[in-house]
């Protein structure tokens, strides 16, 4: 098992952040390594992060604005070579059919409820990619 992964973690609210680091934990689990988070803010910071090519998994945040985390994940779908698989994160869940459009690979709505958020960032994580 490796040391640790990285997720990246894009919302613009920090609240949102939050939910979503504590929904974790230190793994999210027993199975999964330990997550370290890069947490980002604007698209700048996300791009720069996604270059790095030390991202395992996205969580993004579908409310986050001005640049919201469903066009982010559009985009970085199209243009991140091996794009690490995304998390998105909804606000209702009549917005699932924007997530199709997206090309994120697992969709959670807000607020984060723990078990749920856990048991979808483990599954992306375990998934070969």
């Amino acid at each position: 098992m490796a040391a640790s992964v990285s997720v990246l973690l894009y919302s613009s609210d920090a609240d949102t952040r939050a939910q979503v680091r504590l929904a974790t934990g230190r793994s999210p689990a027993p199975d999964v390594p330990p997550v370290t988070f890069v947490e980002c803010a604007t698209l700048p910071a996300v791009l720069r992060a996604l270059d790095t090519g030390r991202i395992d998994a996205c969580v993004l945040d579908g409310e986050a604005a001005p640049a919201g985390g469903m066009g982010v994940c559009r985009q970085i779908k199209n243009e991140v070579f091996r794009c690490p698989p995304v998390l998105l994160l909804i606000g209702r869940p009549q917005d699932a059919w924007l997530a199709t459009w997206s090309r994120a690979d697992a969709v959670i709505t807000l607020p984060v409820e723990p078990m749920g958020f856990a048991a979808a960032l483990a599954a992306l994580l375990r998934a070969p990619h």
